[in-house]
């Protein structure tokens, strides 16, 4: 089934209010905070989980925002037709030169998307210092509406998904999650391969290091 949120314009009355609500938030940080990118995202996103259920309104039915950091989510909701969206929130500052978030595992996605009535969506809010956060723009979209272009594969653990720039998002609204999640599956294979390359660089490395170690006189 497709989301009543993303096949209709309800995704951009979100965006649009997650904007307006932070703007308007009273002062939330201190001076010395400002300077720092992970106090103004952690000081945004505890914003954006206490006031989601209330953007969100009639489009959910069961609302979350308890989870522990290292989860999938920030936040979670089921809508009126028994969909489950996990939501995770990202910031980026937008005179930084190069941000590159990491999304998910690729096995996490895979096994979550083994369920059609699963979304794993991602907000992205971009903002900029003045005496305060000021957000410009915000993003509220399916992992699968993001262009390949956009994204990359991290060498941690099974590989994690990474928006190449937060500067630069293409965004294809209402592609095909078959033909997306295709695509993920031809940038593992093609990944994996380098990182076996890599290893094998590796242990020829240490290799000739053990083999220099091994020809040392014992009293070294």
């Amino acid at each position: 089934m497709k989301s009543a949120i993303f096949y209709t314009d309800a995704y951009r009355d979100i965006e649009s209010q997650v904007k307006d609500f932070i703007n308007k938030h009273p002062s939330f940080l201190s001076a010395r905070s400002l300077d720092s990118p992970r106090a103004v995202g952690d000081a945004i996103e505890s914003i954006v989980r206490d006031e989601f259920d209330e953007i969100l309104g009639d489009l959910s039915q069961e609302y979350s925002a308890q989870f522990a950091r290292r989860a999938m989510a920030d936040i979670a909701f089921t809508d009126r037709d028994g969909l489950y969206y996990i939501v995770d929130v990202k910031t980026h500052r937008t005179d930084t030169h190069f941000n590159m978030p990491n999304l998910t595992s690729v096995q996490r996605l895979a096994r979550f998307y083994e369920d059609d009535t699963n979304y794993f969506v991602l907000l992205l809010i971009a903002y900029h210092i003045a005496e305060r956060p000021v957000v410009t723009s915000v993003t509220f979209v399916p992992i699968e509406f993001l262009s390949w272009e956009s994204l990359t594969i991290g060498a941690l653990g099974w590989g994690q998904i990474q928006i190449a720039n937060a500067k630069h998002i293409k965004i294809n609204h209402g592609y095909s999650r078959k033909q997306w999640m295709l695509e993920l599956c031809d940038a593992v294979l093609a990944f994996y391969p380098r990182e076996i390359a890599k290893i094998h660089e590796r242990i020829d490395y240490f290799e000739k290091i053990r083999a220099y170690w091994e020809s040392k006189p014992d009293d070294c």
